[in-house]
């Protein structure tokens, strides 16, 4: 469990988290999703111990220790966005150091290089690797030992295809395991494939929280249904409206955004006025453009 309480932090005068509190709780998965610039980094690395608070506190586990804990910190593993290692040692040199510092079993070397898929790469040279193998090795270093809590900070943002792959096993595996991961990104996709929560921040504020259902909910309060039909039909609009105050007209098609719940009594009263339906399509609420409106950024 991670719980930040009125967490607040400035740089040079200017707030960077401004009050936060949210809570993540014990075996879930929550992404903290935001624009750049958005308190995003600030806020996973005050939970990693590595950011003093100005005001409030960031509290980790059953015993609510204080992140700035030794024991806090014992109890997880942190990948920062940028991630960079010794370019001399080779990629196993590397996770064999972390390897030792966290007095892991010296088998978990070959483990976590396979996991990260570098097991074909673990003796060349870190100076060797492309931006993605480095931030592959990142992962592999941060999957080593059992913490409760993997704290991951826009993990995704330089990984290859392979990488990718190998982000989205890890986290299926801590969820399936019971422990606890909290990321940030700005990448959609990441949140719709693997958060059970989302927690939306800008400007240094948690603007927005769902549960994974109730981000379904809302995408699907915004899908739209098109109905194409043989010819407008007279008075079709107008009972469409009764249910959908936004329905309209788009050529042949009836256009009728809304939740999917409503769909079925819009297609009853299209076959009462005698409408012929030539086509239909049904799509849900893109996250994009939910996205934008809780930022407040332009459609």
């Amino acid at each position: 469990m991670i719980r930040y309480r009125a967490f607040t932090k400035a740089y040079g005068g200017r707030r960077a988290v401004d009050g936060l509190t949210l809570e993540v709780p014990a075996g879930s998965v929550v992404a903290l999703l935001g624009p750049n610039g958005s308190g995003k980094t600030t806020s996973i690395k005050a939970a990693a111990g590595l950011v003093r608070p100005d005001s409030g506190e960031v509290v980790l586990g059953a015993e609510h220790l204080n992140a700035l804990d030794a024991r806090a910190r014992r109890a997880c593993s942190f990948l920062p966005q940028r991630v960079s290692f010794p370019e001399t040692l080779t990629g196993r040199e590397v996770v064999d150091f972390y390897r030792r510092i966290r007095h892991v079993p010296g088998d978990a070397t070959d483990r976590v290089l396979k996991f990260a898929s570098l097991n074909g790469a673990g003796e060349r040279a870190v100076g060797t690797y492309s931006g993605g193998m480095v931030q592959r090795l990142g992962l592999a270093v941060a999957t080593l030992g059992t913490t409760d809590v993997l704290l991951l900070d826009e993990p995704t943002a330089a990984l290859d295809p392979e990488g990718l792959g190998a982000f989205y096993r890890l986290v299926d595996a801590r969820r399936q395991a019971g422990g606890t991961v909290f990321f940030s990104s700005h990448q959609l996709g990441d949140i719709e494939r693997l958060a059970d929560r989302v927690a939306v921040i800008v400007a240094g504020r948690l603007v927005a929280e769902f549960t994974g259902r109730q981000l379904a909910a809302r995408l699907a309060d915004r899908g739209v249904m098109r109905v194409r039909v043989d010819a407008p039909t007279a008075g079709l609009l107008e009972r469409v409206r009764a249910l959908c105050p936004e329905a309209a007209w788009r050529g042949d098609e009836l256009i009728v955004p809304g939740p999917a719940s409503m769909r079925p009594g819009v297609l009853d009263l299209v076959r009462e006025a005698g409408g012929d339906i030539r086509g239909l399509t049904a799509e849900e609420g893109r996250l994009d453009a939910f996205y934008r409106e809780l930022i407040g950024a332009p459609s």
